[in-house]
């Protein structure tokens, strides 16, 4: 007996296990993370597109002190800023008290997520209906889009500069869009195909209409009367699409998953699941001595290009104005900064158990997710974290209590794939992955945890303090 009892306490010394949080965490803790996800509900719903994200974030750092910020204006310690890059991406800083050649403690998420985006000339008629033609946006699995409902956001620049919000399939009273289907009985032959070939993207058509203008005769009349609706409500000719940019959504609201709520399903977790967290570390730790930057990035599921993408030189030009501002030598700002790449990875799921390597994959409701590459194959376009980085972040976070895993994405050579760590690392700032797991990642519906993000708010915090 006392030799079992000593092999017991030996293996629970010395054995690392991945335990729930509820296992680990009391009534009041799981309480205030519940309480936490209604706050991040209401984000979601607020912020489909990464426009809305950027506007939504904004009003949640205004209320907070925070001001907007100018390339070139003069910084001061204790003051708290934001800069709106072109309202598709965002950065927040607060700047602290000790000297900033110590480095900056940056948390960079991205805000924009898989969706289906309306080509420049979109609008149509065939056979007694009017449709959108669409280019998706990112990874998607593209039948889990079709006969289901549909919103369109967005914005129109008219010809004149003036500028139009869309938000259409929202509200209870709102209609909604659609992506025909076949139906069973005609399916054989589609049936067939591999998942992957069923539904092309050419056939992401969305529906928006069926009724004719009256009295105007047989060609294009639906058509006609689709644009003339538009016009009615935006003041849009057809040719406005092509200054726009609308984006067709799952027309759905964030809702709580299973009998106990202890989930959350809702569209585009991917990222805001990590960026929500992010900010709000941001907004509660503005007093910290270190200066804390909040990185909310645009592009990230097509690669990280573009003026709004995490590869834009903006991020740079940043710490260089920070540093001219206040003294500092940005190449030494930068080789002492620390950043969080706030990203997702796949929960395990033993429904698809096939793909995951279970001992290295992140398990639902067991904390938030360290991962020290990405990549593929042979750890192909990954950051892969210095051992003495991870070492430090572990200490960080278990010395504030943060329930945590490590993880990765799937076995090796299943797949991959990417966050914005490499672009960062790049400018020599120590980066590694952190972030929430998730269920059905790219679906139009996808699955957390509510304890999990709320220990990487709590992991986002003590990494803003440490």
């Amino acid at each position: 007996m006392k030799e079992n009892n000593s092999a017991k306490e030996l293996s629970e010394k010395l054995f690392y296990s991945k335990k729930s949080v509820y296992q680990r965490k009391d009534a009041a803790a799981i309480d205030a993370a519940y309480d936490y996800a209604k706050g991040y509900a209401a984000y979601l719903d607020a912020a489909k597109t990464e426009r809305e994200a950027v506007r939504e974030s904004i009003r949640l750092a205004v209320s907070r002190g925070f001001i907007p910020y100018t390339l070139g204006d003069k910084v001061v310690p204790g003051g708290k800023y934001y800069y709106n890059n072109r309202g598709k991406s965002l950065y927040l800083f607060t700047v602290g008290t000790e000297s900033l050649e110590n480095g900056i403690r940056i948390s960079a998420a991205h805000i924009d997520s898989p969706r289906l985006d309306l080509k420049q000339c979109p609008l149509y008629e065939e056979d007694g209906m009017s449709f959108f033609k669409t280019h998706y946006y990112g990874g998607i699995r593209k039948y889990q889009w079709v006969a289901t409902p549909l919103a369109l956001h967005g914005v129109i620049v008219k010809k004149d500069g003036s500028t139009v919000e869309v938000s259409v399939g929202e509200q209870e009273s709102d209609p909604v869009f659609y992506i025909n289907d076949l139906l069973p009985h005609l399916g054989a032959e589609s049936s067939k195909k591999p998942l992957g070939e069923a539904i092309p993207g050419e056939k992401l058509n969305i529906l928006i209409g069926s009724r004719p203008f009256e009295g105007s005769g047989d060609k294009d009349s639906i058509k006609l009367n689709t644009l003339f609706l538009l016009h009615e409500k935006y003041g849009i000719t057809e040719d406005d699409f092509l200054s726009a940019e609308l984006t067709v959504v799952p027309a759905l609201k964030a809702r709580d998953v299973g009998f106990d709520r202890s989930l959350i399903g809702a569209y585009g977790h991917d990222d805001r699941v990590c960026a929500y967290p992010a900010l709000s570390a941001i907004l509660e730790c503005a007093a910290s001595t270190h200066t804390l930057m909040c990185v909310l990035a645009d592009k990230e599921e097509t690669g990280s290009d573009g003026n709004t993408g995490m590869k834009s030189d903006l991020f740079l030009d940043l710490i260089n104005e920070l540093s001219v501002s206040l003294g500092a030598d940005p190449a030494v700002v930068r080789a002492n900064s620390k950043c969080l790449s706030a990203d997702v990875s796949a929960a395990f799921d033993p429904n698809f158990a096939d793909v995951f390597e279970k001992r290295n994959t992140p398990l639902l409701s067991a904390g938030v997710v360290l991962t020290k590459f990405t990549g593929s194959r042979g750890k192909s376009g990954t950051n892969d974290a210095s051992a003495e980085y991870i070492g430090w972040l572990r200490r960080v976070m278990e010395d504030a209590g943060v329930v945590w895993q490590a993880g990765e994405l799937g076995k090796v050579d299943c797949g991959g794939g990417g966050t914005v760590a490499k672009f960062l690392a790049e400018h020599n700032i120590e980066t590694v992955d952190l972030g929430v797991p998730v269920i059905s990642m790219h679906a139009p519906c996808e699955v957390i945890s509510k304890v999990d993000l709320f220990e990487a708010y709590r992991a986002f915090c003590a990494f803003c303090l440490a």
